[in-house]
């Protein structure tokens, strides 16, 4: 039998841009306890220090019944588990599961009966009740749907965005049995005041997940496309889209890099469930390709305008601005800027990168480039505005156009700037 208190303690699982604001919104109204394995995380935490800017000191602090531990034995109290760890891809496009291995044999060994796992993580149709909730019950030694319960509550977390947080969200949610569901879906409408919808089963909340971003990837591998094709026409991109937004019903999509934990990752979840059973997706697969090599191609646009302009490529001198996936975020994970970085060098130039949101250590960490703290004047053969951070976009056309040397390209990959200012934009 599940009941579900309002004083049962919620533990979450992993405390990152998505497990820690969950466990603010939560820990304003019942016990809460976030369990993270990385003990600096916890220590910062603890001082009110959120490195991935997602959440103020004052938010935390207005969060009074949420406590932190990297101690897995401090979760045994808690009834309600929510696991919001990583889901992202191995070298080889495969998922990588071991973060929701290691959670969901965390949770089997302080599991108690009578309670409920709710996991958050992107995954494939299917994995919550055939991959995670059997290595629970394995653990723990106790009779799924009899003993314990298990929900899929996907999370629509997008960093950096302040207007679209929790509570403002729509969420999806679903359970194992009917009372499950019922359950969860209670939980969450406590903290989401706009309200829920109830799947019918799991693995529809985890299809319904899996294909938001599938379906944003193929849009804007759709418009990258068209830029690849304008590009070759010497037709501007963004005068095309300005033109075609004019019709009603036309998608606001831009051209650009798709990297991040979720958009350029998520495909590859539902396209390995597809292979599994024997149906190879082809668009799906065809998006990605196309996604991928825009870093690329920005690189080679940019030396075929140094070239152009008789500028010499090798040994010459090009500043990255901006290395984070997006802007105004500090997340680093599986940003396209790199292969801009990784294909200039590979031309033998020598690049500079500069991101005022980005974490110097995490940089070099990951991709083992050192970031540059401040700009030289008169320095740079080409300039290439990446990732349109606030403090980047207000250097303004002239304070960037500064950085470079009297002859140098500058090219707006966010199509910012003014395009009668920049060289060239994608």
């Amino acid at each position: 039998m599940l009941q579900i208190n309002p004083t049962d303690q919620i533990a979450l699982v992993g405390l990152g841009y998505v497990g820690l604001p969950l466990a603010v919104e939560f820990g304003k109204h019942r016990p809460t306890i976030g369990f993270d394995i990385q003990p600096a995380r916890i220590q910062q935490l603890t001082q009110g220090i959120d490195n991935t800017r997602e959440v103020t000191a004052e938010n935390l602090k207005n969060a009074q019944h949420l406590s932190f531990t990297d101690n897995p034995a401090e979760l045994r109290d808690s009834k309600i588990f929510i696991v919001t760890v990583p889901t992202p891809v191995d070298k080889h496009k495969q998922p990588n599961l071991k973060p929701l291995l290691e959670a969901s044999k965390a949770i089997g060994e302080v599991i108690q009966k009578g309670s409920i796992v709710i996991y958050e993580s992107t995954v494939f149709p299917g994995a919550t009740e055939e991959v995670c909730v059997p290595l629970v019950e394995q653990v723990s030694g106790l009779k799924f749907n009899k003993d314990f319960f298990a929900g899929y509550s996907p999370e629509r977390i997008n960093p950096g965005d302040k207007e679209h947080r929790i509570n403002n969200i729509i969420k999806i949610t679903s359970g194992s049995t009917p009372e499950a569901a019922d359950a969860v879906d209670c939980l969450y409408q406590q903290i989401v005041t706009v309200g829920t919808h109830k799947a019918s089963s799991i693995k529809v909340a985890e299809a319904a997940k899996v294909i938001e971003n599938t379906q944003r990837d193929l849009n804007i591998a759709l418009i990258n496309e068209l830029a690849l094709l304008f590009d070759q026409l010497n037709i501007d991109t963004q005068e095309v889209l300005n033109a075609a937004g004019t019709k009603w019903n036309f998608l606001p999509f831009k051209p650009g890099l798709v990297g991040g934990h979720c958009i350029s990752v998520d495909p590859y979840y539902l396209t390995y469930k597809a292979q599994e059973i024997g149906y190879h997706p082809q668009i799906i697969l065809s998006g990605r390709r196309i996604n991928d090599q825009m870093g690329q191609f920005v690189a080679e646009s940019v030396i075929k305008l140094m070239t152009k302009r008789r500028i010499h490529v090798v040994g010459s001198k090009v500043l990255v601005l901006g290395l984070t996936f997006k802007e105004n975020c500090p997340d680093l994970r599986n940003t396209r800027v790199i292969d801009i970085v990784r294909t200039l060098e590979h031309y033998n130039a020598s690049v500079d990168v500069h991101d005022p949101c980005a974490d110097i250590e995490a940089a070099y960490n990951e991709y083992q480039i050192e970031l540059l703290p401040t700009l030289p004047a008169n320095h740079y053969d080409a300039i290439i505005l990446a990732v349109a951070h606030d403090e980047i976009v207000e250097l303004g056309i002239s304070e960037i156009r500064k950085l470079g040397k009297q002859e140098h390209v500058l090219y707006d990959v966010k199509s910012i700037l003014p395009q009668s200012e920049v060289d060239a934009r994608l």
